[in-house]
This record gives C-alpha cells, sequence and structure tokens, in this order.
C-alpha cells in the first residue's frame, strides 16, 4: 500500500495516461516527479499543476530521454518509477530510429540505468499489447497471453529486460490495448485520435488490426497495482475486450448515428486474434476492469 508521502516518478506525466496516473498517485497520498519535454510548454504542465495535491506533492521535471543527467535528476530520491515516456505514432514515421527505436530502447535502458543509480526499489514500464501481438510465428491454436511476445517487439524489447536482470533491477510491465475514455491533458493520445479520425469520416481500414480497449483510470489503476504489490512480476495485460478494428468501427457508428462513421467491409479482418482471460494476471491481483470505462463516466 502506498506510504505517505513516498516519492515516486513518472515519466511521461503530461500524457494522457500519466496524466491520469498522476492524478491517481497524488489521491493515494504519493509525492511524485513527474516529466515533461517542455516546462515552458503550459499544454504539458497548467493541467498536471491544477490537479488536487498538486501544490504540496507534485514536482515538474524537464528530461530528454537520450540525456542521462536530466533523467537521473528526475529519479534522484525516488523509491519507484512509472515508465510511460515512449513514443506511440499511428501517422506514418519517416525515421523510425530517431521517433521511435532510440526513445523506446535506448530512452529505457537510460531509465533503468538511473533507477539503478538512484536505489529505486521498483521500476514500472508500460508497454503495449503489441508487444504481445501481431506474432505471425505463433501456433494458430494457441491462444495468445502474456508468455507471447511479438517478433518485432521481443528485438525491442529484449534489450531492457536483459539489463534489469543483469543489474539486479525489480522490473515490472504492464500492456495495456487501445487506451480511451476522458482526457486529462489538451492533447489527444493516439488511440483518442483514431477515435477522432472515425467520428471525422476516415475510412482506413488497418487491415489485420484489432483493438483491445480499456480505460485510462483502468490503466493507471494497474500501475500502481503492479507497483505496490510485490508478488507481481512479469508482464500484465490490461484490455477490456478485444474486437478487430471492423467491429469496433461499427460499435463506434452505433453510438454515434449523428455522426458520418464508415461502414467497413469486415472481409478486412481476417482471422480472430484472441488474448487468453483477457486481465487475468490483474483480476488476480485484485483489478476489476470496467465494462467500456461505464463507472468514470464524468470522472474528468
Amino acid at each position: 500500500m502506498a506510504k505517505e508521502g513516498e516519492v515516486v516518478c513518472v515519466t511521461g506525466g503530461s500524457g494522457c495516461i500519466g496524466s491520469w496516473l498522476v492524478r491517481e498517485l497524488l489521491d493515494r497520498g504519493y509525492t511524485v516527479h513527474a516529466t515533461v519535454q517542455d516546462l515552458k510548454d503550459e499544454s504539458e504542465t497548467k493541467h498536471l499543476e491544477s490537479l488536487e495535491g498538486a501544490e504540496t506533492r507534485l514536482r515538474l521535471f524537464q528530461i530528454e530521454l537520450l540525456d542521462y543527467a536530466s533523467v537521473l535528476r528526475a529519479l534522484t530520491g525516488c523509491a519507484g518509477v512509472f515508465h510511460l515516456a515512449s513514443p506511440c505514432i499511428v501517422d506514418q514515421v519517416h525515421d523510425p530510429e530517431k521517433q521511435l527505436l532510440d526513445p523506446a530502447i535506448k530512452g529505457t535502458i537510460n531509465v533503468l540505468t538511473a533507477a539503478k543509480e538512484a536505489g529505486v526499489s521498483r521500476v514500472v514500464v508500460t508497454s503495449s499489447i503489441s508487444s504481445i501481438t501481431p506474432s505471425p510465428n505463433w501456433p494458430a491454436d494457441v491462444v495468445k497471453a502474456e508468455d507471447c511476445w511479438s517478433d518485432i517487439e521481443y528485438c525491442k524489447r529484449k534489450e531492457a529486460w536483459d539489463f534489469s536482470k543483469e543489474k539486479g533491477l525489480d522490473v515490472v510491465v504492464v500492456n495495456p490495448g487501445t487506451v480511451m475514455g476522458p482526457v486529462i491533458p489538451p492533447k489527444l493520445n493516439a488511440s483518442m485520435l483514431m477515435l477522432v479520425r472515425l467520428l471525422q469520416g476516415c475510412t482506413e481500414t488497418y487491415e489485420n488490426f484489432f483493438m483491445g480497449s480499456v480505460h485510462f483510470k483502468d490503466v493507471a489503476l494497474a500501475h500502481i497495482l503492479v507497483y505496490e504489490n510485490k508478488s507481481a512480476t512479469g508482464r500484465h495485460l490490461c484490455v477490456e475486450a478485444i474486437s478487430h478494428y471492423g467491429d469496433f468501427v461499427a460499435k463506434v457508428a452505433e453510438l454515434y448515428p449523428e455522426y458520418k462513421v464508415p461502414r467497413l467491409p469486415k472481409d478486412t479482418q481476417p482471422g480472430l486474434l484472441r488474448v487468453k482471460d483477457g486481465s487475468k494476471k490483474l483480476d488476480g491481483l485484485g483489478l476489476t476492469i470496467h465494462s467500456h470505462g461505464a463507472n468514470y463516466q464524468g470522472s474528468c
């Protein structure tokens, strides 16, 4: 359980998931070091500074993931770290190494190295359900769970896992699906951007793509749960429901008939991508994933 005033760091604290996590941590009595890219940018700072408890228990740090010194400053004095600062882009990437790989891999290694140097007791890393699927070499008759690795993500993440084992760091991972719900910051995340584009009439099909939807607050609570529960180990899938993109589009059209949501052909989504028992590991730790965040409506 939370210790009154325990100091933790949230990298990527100004993002959609990060902001929800900072809010929930403050509500539980934690003192939070939240990192942003630019302290002078009010779109990153103002919504965090307005959270209840922020005046006395929130400190903002400007970091660059590839600048180790800035990362170490943010982590110094912290008992735990929640590492959320990693790019998630739905549009075309022109420089994958600079835009995705370096921040994801080298940035994570910098955070883990700084955590070790700062004497952090536990690191919670935010990954994604995409580190589990797609997995083209996974047997077709075996459902996917936390032991399944996407071929691409395996190469990207293995270095971080090896590093944590070599250095003796206590690292656990949360793997959210498509995270949606009321947005705290003024900027949208990749998941909500996809929803907005649908409402605007986007007809892009995302062939073979699936939606493992989950509410922002559930993801934030999952992070806190695996941090506070020392029996939590490895990866933790965090989703409420799995559906093909075409089915998701049909549901959006049903919920928002006033918008011109496109009807996509179902045959663009061949095969069923299954995830075993949803968030079974998190359920076992005491987290109840809420159906489409129904209990959280208007909670911002």
